[in-house]
């Protein structure tokens, strides 16, 4: 019998079993514990966690000038492992309970599909500093007016509201969302593979035809100057010196992010501390 299968957010050995294997019509992306997926480890990627000895990370070069395309290949990669759902040539269903953030959410919305508890929240907080999704996949999702909207502000939104607005195909109580996730997949799992393959590849061509590739490729790009620049770099050195919950309040809270010169000036004023410090 045709069957759908389960993932987790960062097994993409089991995505390409999965994919392989004639049994399977339609992959399930979850994620374990209290979360769909919070984003990436800003333990390394904001406060330089772990990397002793290790030299920069491509993603924080502490060197001058940095080096965007070092950047850019290593988050271009990233990009491609998310979107290996979307190319997946069997359908794919985000299944999202507690926060699909930051890159959390980038996996979710190379899904074809997306299900979500009432309760779920999903966002790109890092848009109000340090941040750029490079899958760009709001725009295509949502269309211009609320794209602009969630990454002007950082905002994350609930289940409920995805689904008003369309992003989410349903939300439903956490304690119920397994069993409807499981039905649509099961309904999707009848249908022919070949068929599947083929409504799916129509569709993902009008977005090809849009210029997904293109607006990635800036995406990707925009992502390593928000990370680089005097507010980026500003960021990251509250981070360091005051922890990254400090950092994260900071943006969150809709305080204003220092920019330009005041910028520069935080930035010597936390470079002296952590000198300090030794």
């Amino acid at each position: 019998m045709p069957s759908a299968t389960a993932r987790r957010p960062t097994s993409a050995a089991r995505s390409n079993r999965a994919e392989a294997d004639d049994e399977v019509h339609v992959i399930v992306v979850e994620g374990a514990g209290r979360a769909f997926c919070a984003g990436y480890d800003l333990g390394d990627y904001a406060e330089g966690h772990g990397r002793e000895g290790q030299g920069d990370h491509p993603c924080r070069q502490e060197k001058t000038p940095w080096d965007p395309m070092l950047d850019y290949a290593a988050m271009k990669r990233n990009t491609e492992d998310f979107m290996s759902l979307w190319r997946c040539r069997k359908p794919t269903i985000a299944k999202v309970h507690g926060y699909a953030v930051a890159g959390g959410s980038d996996i979710a919305l190379c899904c074809d599909l997306l299900t979500m508890a009432d309760d779920a929240r999903i966002g790109y907080m890092p848009t109000r500093v340090w941040g750029c999704p490079t899958t760009a996949m709001w725009t295509y999702r949502l269309g211009a007016l609320r794209a602009k909207q969630l990454m002007f502000t950082g905002d994350t939104i609930t289940g409920t509201q995805a689904a008003d607005w369309g992003l989410a195909n349903f939300a439903v109580p956490a304690a119920q969302l397994d069993e409807a996730t499981l039905a649509l997949a099961q309904r999707i799992a009848g249908v022919p593979s070949s068929h599947l393959m083929m409504h799916k590849m129509v569709v993902n061509q009008v977005w090809h035809s849009m210029g997904l590739e293109q607006t990635q490729m800036f995406a990707t790009v925009f992502d390593g100057i928000t990370r680089h620049n005097p507010e980026g770099m500003w960021f990251r050195r509250q981070a360091e010196a005051e922890g990254f919950k400090s950092a994260v309040q900071w943006r969150d809270s809709g305080r204003p992010i220092p920019e330009g010169d005041e910028a520069r000036a935080r930035i010597a004023e936390l470079e002296a501390k952590l000198a300090a410090r030794g």
